[in-house]
């Protein structure tokens, strides 16, 4: 399967970037199973299964699990734990307005416990939140939360959009850009959180992904690293080309870019989350995982 990046690309479930948000899902399935577990998506399966793609659906039901690396099944549970726990830490604070940038097939809107009222709004192109909207509720499933949807590219005009859709940038947000910004251009990921502080009232909360600019030689070690996951997968129908997929190259790094503008975060690197849950240390770790800090905080105030 290939797919180059360009300016104005789109995509569904099944293509592009879209497919990525159903390779992480698939992993969230393999990750809720098991006595246990820390994290139960249990929509993950179904909406695998949906988009169609066949290895990836044997993935989800666990058919065929010795493709992934356990690692990647750790991170999955990690990495969904974190934001999990930051949105229900923002709402049960008092924080009733949510926004999931790049939501892919993420099904927070009908899986955590909101408090009463919170409105979550949900982000990314028009074709991947009409097609998560028809299967869940083909599912029967029913949001926990007044769940909105804006059908937008984050590399348009998407507050447009959002405010569209009833967002009101007077009262604090928490918001997430989880596993999205590698998928932007270095410009189009300061715009983003730009736009996120100028949309942002006084306590508002931000969580997302903060990753060290690569040293020399990190980029061509993570490209040869995505390159044999494709081929493993390519030997079972399955072959994405995974580094075409990504913007490499230097950036602002979000964490310190998001500081200087006015937020104050706290962060914590999956190395550290790894021990935290129990999980094996990271092994030759190629391309930097154990590095990557998950950061939240807080808008005009304290880390809380």
């Amino acid at each position: 399967m290939s797919f180059s990046r360009c300016d104005g690309d789109a995509w569904d479930p099944a293509s592009g970037v879209g497919a990525t948000a159903t390779m992480a899902a698939a992993v969230r399935a393999m990750a809720s199973r098991g006595d246990g577990r820390l994290i139960d998506d249990r929509f993950a399966e179904p909406l695998v299964r949906a988009v169609g793609i066949e290895f990836l659906s044997r993935l989800a039901s666990g058919e065929a699990g010795d493709t992934v690396e356990e690692v990647w099944v750790d991170i999955a549970v990690v990495r969904t734990k974190f934001y999990d726990e930051f949105f229900l830490g923002a709402a049960n604070s008092g924080i009733g307005q949510v926004v999931i940038l790049g939501s892919g097939l993420d099904s927070r809107a009908y899986r955590l416990l909101w408090p009463a009222g919170t409105v979550v709004y949900e982000v990314d192109q028009p074709q991947v939140v009409e097609f998560k909207t028809r299967i869940l509720g083909e599912l029967g499933a029913v949001p926990t939360a007044d769940r909105r949807v804006a059908g937008v590219d984050l590399r348009d005009d998407w507050p447009d959009a959002l405010r569209a859709a009833g967002f009101d940038p007077g009262r604090p947000t928490a918001w997430s850009a989880e596993g999205l910004l590698g998928y932007l251009p270095p410009e189009a990921q300061d715009g983003l959180l730009d736009t996120i502080t100028e949309l942002s009232a006084p306590g508002s909360r931000v969580a997302t992904e903060s990753k060290p600019n690569p040293r020399p030689g990190d980029e061509d070690s993570t490209k040869e690293g995505l390159q044999r996951i494709s081929e493993r997968w390519s030997g079972h129908g399955y072959a994405p080309d995974m580094a075409r997929l990504r913007y490499f190259g230097a950036r602002n790094e979000a964490g310190p870019y998001l500081a200087e503008r006015g937020w104050a975060l706290d962060g914590v690197s999956i190395r550290d989350l790894f021990a935290a849950n129990g999980f094996s240390s990271l092994k030759d770790d190629e391309m930097r995982m154990g590095d990557l800090r998950y950061v939240s905080g807080t808008f005009g105030g304290t880390v809380k």
